[in-house]
């Protein structure tokens, strides 16, 4: 994928008003069509958007610019800084429930745990956004309203997405599978020390 300046536009603003390149290598190097190029020069296309200057910012270097400028032929290349800029990472945020929704976790939990017992209290949390004494009131019938909670699939709730519910339920059933092979192999490695005896 060929780089492109990060502003396209107001680059080719710029060197539309400021520079003797052709509109190929104008368009070329801001990966824009060579028309919209021309209806810039024209005044029809980005009106009020003021260039950028891509030599101040770095995107290009007056020698790149100059040899282009002598070279029709010549496509410009983005200049490559030596500056490795580090990744950004977003926090994590803690799934928020709008009030009018709260009172259809309990049945959403209630759900969770009847039809999907794989589901640890961690993942239940991380999908509907409650806390681990409510998983486990609803899990030991012993919430204060255990009355009146009707199991609810919390997609049709609105409390997650069928994608992320089937996400986390493929994951426990792997962690599941994972947990009773090792279980097996190790009742079969006792068994096979029990019977060398």
């Amino acid at each position: 994928m060929a780089q492109t300046p990060l502003m396209p536009k107001a680059t080719a603003v710029w060197l539309v008003e400021n520079t003797a390149l052709t509109f190929d290598q104008i368009a070329e190097f801001c990966s824009l069509h060579p028309l919209e190029v021309k209806g810039i020069a024209d005044g029809d296309v980005a009106q009020g958007i003021r260039g950028m200057d891509p030599i101040m910012s770095g995107e290009l270097t007056r020698i790149e610019l100059e040899a282009a400028e002598h070279n029709s032929e010549h496509a410009l290349k983005l200049n490559q800084t030596i500056v490795e800029l580090p990744e950004i990472t977003t926090k994590k945020q803690k799934k928020y429930t709008p009030l009018s929704r709260r009172q259809d976790r309990p049945a959403a939990i209630a759900w969770l745990v009847r039809n999907h017992p794989e589901l640890k209290d961690s993942e239940v949390i991380r999908l509907v956004g409650t806390t681990k004494s409510t998983i486990e009131s609803i899990r030991n019938r012993t919430h204060w309203n255990i009355g009146n909670i009707q199991p609810q699939d919390p997609v049709v709730l609105g409390l997650c997405t069928q994608i992320e519910l089937d996400k986390l339920v493929l994951r426990a059933a792997k962690r599941v599978e994972r947990e009773a092979q090792k279980e097996n192999k190790t009742l079969q490695s006792t068994e096979d020390t029990t019977d060398k005896l």
